[in-house]
């Protein structure tokens, strides 16, 4: 699922969604995406923001606090980790 998003320079950019959440802790929904561009090491930059599932046109509000940081790193490496496992499972077969 993609959408687009428009940057600092005007320019319209689109979005893949990698998946979406809510959180426990915090209550709120959390959405965590990625432009398919790459950092200076390499790797696909992925972004998150905080969203309202059950509105007519999505918005995306900004992260603010540390703690919400540290629960969308915590999910981004069990994913990546499980992504490892499952592709070295695949290699053994």
């Amino acid at each position: 699922m993609t959408f687009k998003v428009i940057n600092d320079e005007g320019k319209e950019i689109e979005c893949e969604i990698l998946f979406t959440f809510e959180s426990d802790e915090t209550g709120k929904n959390y959405m965590v995406y990625t432009d398919n561009t790459l950092d200076e090491e390499g790797n696909i930059k992925v972004y998150a923001s905080i969203y309202e599932p059950n509105q007519d046109e999505t918005k995306l509000e900004p992260i603010e606090t540390e703690k919400e940081w540290k629960i969308i790193e915590t999910i981004l490496n069990q994913l990546q980790e499980s992504a490892t496992e499952s592709k070295n499972g695949d290699d053994e077969q």
